[in-house]
């Protein structure tokens, strides 16, 4: 499950539209057949007050009312398809993951979940449905990863040509930040239709030249996922962008504009809208062991928390704690070493360990700790900063293609999910 920046995103959507409330019509029509469901005037009405907001909030111009409406309605459209897809494969999120998120979600807004459901009570918004919002957020990614993440592979190969490629172009560190507008082409399109999108992105472009505002135009005219953010794709590395780009943005300046970048979607045009480096990565690490007892059917919780302060006192009083390591703990891998785990890096650890570990001073013995393994005396034995940025590159060039192969599978894949469903737009009447 994702639940990082994906939900905190849709968490932005509904805050931005905490005062926005739809009318409800007398009359709730039907806008949209998908598949076997429907899209009501109100369902739609709703998403287009969260979007509204959304759009002041970022000070963008508003686009048309019926570009907007017909942009939002293919968004829901989509979202539609997904859950009904994500319902055939048996997709379900139950309470408790819900509820994980839920309290992610608070976490990084800095409250408990009780207190972030009073800010959005106050403000208007339902508990239930925004519950049932995240809800569906979670179901559609964990659809996407099924049906397209979890196909993606990426080879030590193209790591290394990826890292190569950077070195060359000298931008190991840069980052980009890119604006957006893809002019869609359906697929298996008739030369007619691509001549007519190829003709709208040339008026598309002649409009950027002649200096009109490139979040305004990709809200109105572009059909990728990020159109009604203004064309944000946000900060990416180069291994993260589709390759097309990245060849672009390397002789693009901050406030250039591309031209036509023709792709199997359609055409693009991207502006470089900033760019910016960052330093080496060194980590924190910490040499620590430890000593590990398990409760069992001879020693119950308590006897086991006395006999590791027992353990403790005799370390205080001059024994050796590696001694004592090798004689009594049940990690039978570090036992050997005299409880030695070696070098360890945030995030290596069960989380109650590194919290006990890191309030400890080089040498300092903490009090017996419990984890799902068991129970441990800690002993730090020294801290280093460690110089991984060639880990880290690695580590990030791959998560980039990884990523940037994702998105382009993406849109391919929403593409046939729309093409071979049965869609009925009403907007009118």
């Amino acid at each position: 499950m994702q639940s990082g920046k994906t939900l905190i995103a849709c968490l932005g959507l509904w805050l931005l539209a905490m005062a926005a409330q739809a009318a409800v019509q007398p009359l709730n029509r039907i806008v949209a057949v998908v598949n076997d469901d429907v899209i009501t005037a109100t369902e739609l009405d709703r998403r287009l007050a969260m979007i509204r907001d959304q759009i002041r909030a970022a000070d963008n111009r508003m686009p048309p009312e019926e570009v907007l409406r017909k942009q939002v309605l293919d968004r829901m459209v989509l979202e539609k398809l997904q859950l009904q897809l994500a319902e055939r494969n048996h997709i379900r999120v139950d309470d408790e993951a819900l509820n994980n998120a839920l309290r992610g979600i608070a976490r990084q807004n800095g409250l408990s979940l009780d207190d972030f459901r009073q800010v959005l009570e106050n403000d208007g918004q339902d508990w239930a449905e925004f519950r049932e919002e995240i809800r569906r957020q979670i179901q559609i990614n964990q659809l996407r990863q099924q049906m397209v993440g979890a196909r993606i592979t990426v080879s030590e190969q193209e790591v290394d040509n990826l890292l190569a490629s950077q070195a060359a172009w000298g931008s190991q560190n840069r980052e980009y930040h890119l604006g957006h507008i893809l002019i869609e082409v359906p697929e298996a399109a008739s030369p007619e239709e691509v001549k007519a999108a190829r003709a709208r992105a040339e008026e598309v472009l002649a409009k950027l030249h002649q200096g009109a505002d490139f979040a305004k135009l990709a809200i109105q005219y572009s059909s990728g996922q990020n159109a009604l953010s203004g064309g944000d794709l946000g900060w990416r590395k180069a291994g993260r962008l589709p390759s097309l780009f990245a060849e672009k943005v390397q002789d693009m300046q901050p406030g250039d504009i591309s031209g036509l970048i023709r792709s199997p979607s359609g055409f693009h045009i991207i502006k470089l809208l900033e760019t910016r480096g960052d330093e080496r990565r060194l980590v924190a690490q910490t040499r620590v062991r430890h000593i590990l007892l398990k409760p069992d059917r001879t020693r119950t919780e308590a006897e086991t928390r006395t006999r590791l302060q027992q353990l403790r006192e005799r370390i205080r009083n001059g024994e050796s704690f590696a001694n004592l390591a090798r004689s009594h703990s049940q990690d039978k891998v570090s036992a050997a070493r005299g409880g030695d785990l070696g070098w360890v890096s945030p995030g290596d650890l069960v989380p109650r360990f590194e919290e006990a570990m890191n309030k400890l001073q080089p040498g300092e013995v903490s009090e017996p700790v419990k984890t799902r393994f068991g129970w441990h005396l800690i002993q730090v034995l020294e801290r280093r900063k460690q110089d991984n940025t060639e880990a880290f590159r690695r580590a990030r060039a791959r998560e980039m293609i990884r990523k940037r192969k994702i998105e382009e599978e993406l849109q391919l894949w929403l593409r046939r999910l729309r093409d071979e469903a049965y869609v009925e737009y009403r907007l009118e009447g």
